[in-house]
Parts: structure tokens; sequence; C-alpha cells
């Protein structure tokens, strides 16, 4: 039986985080989107330095999925003003996650959603929200069967194209 952690991305680990940003957006997306496009977004989005501010926001919260003692993907949460969009405070956005294709399929992703909403209930937050492509037919998937539904929109802009991001969200469970 494998096992499944998560281990806390430090300032350190920047080049390994970018790696794994650039693998596997570019798996993801590569197929549905154009070269030039492609290499525009991942040259400034997964930049060191943007990943390294990233990192040191104090409202983000980055973690590597490990599987069996191999980084197989991370996770990027966010609170307050370090959220993407204006959701309210009492929100916390699952700005990205991202699994190494070799891990797929293999409970990371579910991991990765139970974190954040141990996370956002140990900081009282009511809901988490997330933004996923509206051409991502498996995301979509998968974030309905974990409870997420449709609440709005946004704009995505890779490289020079705008496409549509679905704004995902999640009702958490209140204690009684």
């Amino acid at each position: 039986m494998q096992i499944i952690s998560l281990r806390r991305v430090q300032p350190s680990d920047v080049e390994q985080l970018q790696a794994i940003s650039r693998i596997t957006f570019a798996d993801t997306f590569a197929g549905a989107n154009t070269e030039a496009d492609m290499k525009k977004h991942l040259a400034s989005a997964y930049a060191k330095e943007q990943l390294l501010a990233e990192i040191e926001t104090p409202a983000s919260y980055f973690y590597f999925g490990m599987i069996d003692n191999q980084c197989a993907g991370y996770l990027k949460l966010n609170v307050d003003q370090a959220q993407s969009e204006d959701r309210g405070a009492t929100t916390l956005e699952v700005e990205r996650i991202y699994i190494l294709p070799a891990f797929k399929r293999q409970g990371l992703g579910r991991t990765f959603l139970q974190a954040a909403e141990r996370l956002a209930q140990d900081l009282g937050k009511e809901r988490i929200w997330l933004g996923v492509w509206e051409e991502n037919t498996a995301a979509l998937a998968f974030y309905i069967k974990m409870g997420f539904e449709q609440v709005g929109q946004h704009v995505f802009v890779l490289g020079n194209d705008r496409q549509t991001d679905l704004i995902m969200e999640k009702r958490l469970a209140t204690a009684e």
C-alpha cells in the first residue's frame, strides 16, 4: 500500500517547485493551446522570482504531495488578500492542484482537497473555491464528484489567449 503525505514547500524548494509546475501545467494544457501561448505562460507564471514571491506570501500555502516519499505534485492555497479573486473573508481558494502524470489517479487529488478543507476549517472559513478551465472535463468531473458546484466564471489569460474558467465552490460542513 502506498503512503501519501504532504510537505510544506519552503523557499529553498523553489527550483523543484518551478520544475514540477512547468511539467504538470504543460502536461495538462499543452495539447489545447498554442506553443507560443504556453511558452509565454510558463516563462512568466513559473519564473523563480514569481514562485518565490508566492511561497513567501503569508496568506498562501504550498504543499508538495508525496507518494512513497517521491514528490508527485503540489497544492497551492490562498486566503484573504492572497486569493486571486475577492470571494469574501469566509473563503479559501484552491489555486493550483497539479499532479505529475505518473502519479495521477492514485488518490493525491482527493488528499489535496481534504487538506484544503482542513486548513479552511482551522482558519474559520465556510467555503472553498477554485477556478477550472471550462474545457478541462476531467478536472470538472472530479470537482463535481468532490462536492463542488459552479457559482460563476472568470477570464484566465494564457499567453495571449483569453479563456473561461468556471468558478466552483464547496460549502464546508460546520461543527454542530
